[in-house]
């Protein structure tokens, strides 16, 4: 389980300390529903090592920084080198693997050029995250979801199709035909919270109780997210068990 972006002690607290979430997730890694609990970090020296200071009573398993070539010794202003990062987190004796993967839409302007060149970064070595466009399926052009979830099953990958459960315009017989060549689905516990909306949660609801949901995400982009996931875990929910 990761915390997405945290920059110091203050932004660490006020998300996931004070409002108790932090506690949920050590006993939810006790009870063996989380493997591993990390945080990615983006910020200065000082903030880092306020964050690995919590090791001890939080015993970080991993920790996900940027690295880009210039990063190791010449990181920008906003960020602390890359190669100090490490040395902390090896004293700390704390994972780091750095790894690539992304997540791709399906839109004629760049997929096609992806999937022919092979320009795939699949997460864990298997999955891909392949987004629909969330409102107007006209931007699929003349892409065809089926035979792309099965060029990438042909590739000895499995294609992850992310929260259909927002995407209103699709027909549950498509959704079908998307399973059937391959595809998984991964829909978000923002949608079981209410966070886009009573269609999507219905939605959400009718792929759980239909067996048809293989993951969940989080999908955290702001602090408003964190805030209502973490009233949604406050009121007893629970990270499913697959």
């Amino acid at each position: 389980y990761l915390l997405h972006s945290i920059s110091g002690e203050e932004a660490f607290r006020k998300r996931y300390v004070d409002n108790g979430l932090m506690d949920f997730l050590m006993e939810e890694r006790k009870a063996g529903r989380i493997r591993n609990l990390g945080f990615s970090f983006h910020g200065k020296k000082e903030g880092f090592d306020e964050l690995l200071a919590y090791h001890e009573k939080y015993h970080w398993d991993f920790v996900q920084i940027q690295l880009n070539y210039m990063d190791w010794t010449h990181a920008s202003s906003r960020n602390t080198d890359a190669r100090y990062l490490q040395e902390e987190l090896d004293k700390k004796g704390v994972g780091l693997e750095i790894t690539m993967s992304a997540e791709y839409r399906l839109v004629p302007q760049t997929w096609p050029e992806v999937l022919e060149k092979n320009w795939l970064m699949p997460i864990e070595d298997k999955f891909i995250l392949m987004e629909l466009p969330i409102f107007d399926p006209q931007d699929i052009g003349d892409l065809k979801p089926v035979e792309e979830f099965k060029k990438v099953v042909s590739l000895g990958l499995i294609p992850l199709l992310p929260h259909p459960e927002r995407y209103f315009y699709l027909s549950e017989k498509e959704l079908m035909s998307y399973l059937e060549a391959g595809a998984r689905i991964q829909s978000n516990y923002g949608s079981f919270a209410g966070l886009y909306g009573e269609e999507a949660k219905t939605r959400a609801l009718d792929l759980q109780t239909k067996g048809l949901i293989s993951y969940y995400g989080t999908d955290m982009h702001n602090a408003h997210y964190v805030k209502v996931m973490g009233a949604w875990f406050a009121q007893g929910n629970k990270i499913q068990e697959l």
